[in-house]
């Protein structure tokens, strides 16, 4: 009966105990939205690939443990509504480019190059319809700056699968 009653209550403990994260986000399985994004640039379009953090756990958790970034990668914050967002580098293990993009879907503001770790925040200062985080570095690579235009999902990529309510086609951007 002790034996029973021992058994139950490890179950009950386990089944009440949340998970820790994973400490490189690899061990834990989540569904992964990806979505291209293609920024136009005073030398050409240059298209990424990149997850998509929608909801505020996955906007919190960003690209927190990543060891590394692939060039053509990133990651989507879109925010709805528009808002002025604050970025920092906690528990962020590679450099970044965080590109803050207007609503109209130019770049206000790019955080080169955010070394990491850092706890200082990083900010367009006005309201954003999104923020790209991109590998540090790349950006400058590319030629992107300030001022220049983005889109996502089908607006990006005509023919591409539809993204519904990710779709991101400012005016002028095509």
């Amino acid at each position: 009966m002790h034996h029973s009653l021992a058994l139950i209550a490890l179950g009950l403990l386990t089944a009440c105990s949340s998970p820790q994260p994973a400490a490189d986000n690899s061990a834990q399985p989540r569904a992964v939205t990806t979505l291209p994004v293609v920024i136009r640039t005073a030398t050409g379009r240059h298209r990424f690939d990149v997850e998509v953090a929608r909801t505020e756990a996955e906007q919190e958790r960003g690209l927190m443990f990543r060891k590394q970034l692939a060039p053509d990668g990133g990651m989507l914050f879109p925010m709805d509504p528009p808002r002025t967002a604050s970025f920092w580098m906690k528990n962020t293990v590679i450099p970044l480019d965080m590109l803050f993009i207007h609503t109209d879907g130019s770049i206000a503001f790019i955080g080169a190059n955010v070394a990491p770790y850092s706890r200082e925040p990083v900010s367009a200062g006005v309201p954003v319809a999104a923020v790209l985080e991109l590998a540090g570095g790349r950006a400058a690579a590319l030629g992107i700056g300030e001022g220049d235009r983005v889109a996502w999902g089908a607006c990006a990529v005509p023919g591409a699968p539809s993204s519904g309510d990710l779709n991101f086609c400012p005016g002028g951007s095509d």
